[in-house]
């Protein structure tokens, strides 16, 4: 097992070098000019210009801008900000813990949806029960969130007045408040994954409850609960797995959307106000930031593969 974690982080390290090399390469195609962005484009003397784009280090070849660049984020500098000249690492600290609370909550949300419903579903196969649930999985993941957010809103905030429409409010200092303010954001996120996962724990579930194995515990009289958790459900987390592990990178995604529509001050919307200024080194730094927790994950869901099932840690 430790062998098995030991060779997915040394494969993590060209990933993550290719990583940086697509990031910088994009981002120099993003159009605009980051230091007539800081000075303006009025009156901008060319000595001024010069001077700047030396200081930037944006007068070298672009083989020497990424090796530099790649210097800096290896000792942990990410730069600072061409507007606000800030550092870029301190920025996404601060913005962090926001973008956390919303993807967890989300995530949290979406698998206490998605198991027991999926779970009865599976077990009340062919019912009315199981037709409504499969009816509402596609409905549910067809939603834009954007919209479900904005119907939200309409809805519980601006309607009924029962929750704030937009906000944040931290976890650490006012628990009660951060549960309001995160209701609506972590629903909007949640249900799209429970609807995906629904569908996949359903599958899964009826998959393994038609194997031998099962059959041979129902016929030494075990009870339905314990067939249920202790047999069926372990041998059927893998699948479950991995598509968790894909939604959660686009948990990733939708965050950057879901932070514009409830005024989330989280990474997602400093990106997006930094592609709005050509803040180019905010922007490479919240997408490595970003692509970094992706790989993260990713890495987690092949270390849970290998607690389910043993056997992968050898392959």
């Amino acid at each position: 097992m430790i062998a098995y974690i030991i060779r997915k982080l040394l494969g993590l390290i060209p990933l993550l070098l290719a990583t940086t090399i697509i990031i910088f390469l994009l981002l120099k195609l993003v159009p605009g000019d980051p230091v007539l962005a800081m000075l303006g484009t009025q009156g901008v003397e060319e000595q001024i210009y010069r001077q700047y784009r030396e200081e930037l280090g944006l007068d070298k070849p672009l083989h020497i801008q990424y090796f530099k660049w790649l210097g800096r984020v290896v000792q942990g500098d990410l730069g600072r900000s061409i507007i606000t000249r800030q550092k870029v690492g301190l920025m996404i600290r601060q913005r962090l813990a926001a973008t956390s609370q919303l993807v967890f909550s989300g995530f949290l949300l979406g698998i206490l949806i998605a198991l027991p419903i999926g779970i009865i579903a599976a077990v009340k196969r062919n019912t009315i029960f199981d037709l409504i649930v499969t009816q509402m999985a596609v409905i549910g993941t067809a939603l834009p969130t954007f919209w479900l957010g904005m119907m939200l809103i309409l809805l519980f905030a601006l309607k009924l007045q029962w929750l704030p429409p937009s906000g944040y409010v931290s976890f650490s200092s006012d628990f009660i408040s951060c549960l309001k303010y995160m209701l609506l954001p972590s629903v909007t996120l949640g249900l799209h994954l429970g609807t995906v996962l629904m569908r996949q724990t359903r599958s899964a579930m009826l998959d393994v409850l038609g194997k031998d194995y099962i059959r041979t515990a129902k016929a030494k009289g075990l009870s339905e609960m314990t067939i249920i958790c202790k047999h069926a459900l372990k041998n059927a987390l893998v699948p479950i797995i991995t598509v968790s592990a894909l939604q959660i990178q686009r948990l990733i995604a939708g965050a950057v959307i879901i932070e514009n529509v409830f005024a989330i001050p989280g990474i997602g919307r400093m990106m997006m106000d930094a592609i709005h200024m050509h803040d180019f080194p905010v922007m490479q730094g919240c997408v490595l930031v970003v692509a970094m927790l992706v790989l993260f994950i990713n890495l987690t869901a092949d270390i849970l593969y290998a607690y389910v099932n043993p056997r992968i840690s050898y392959q």
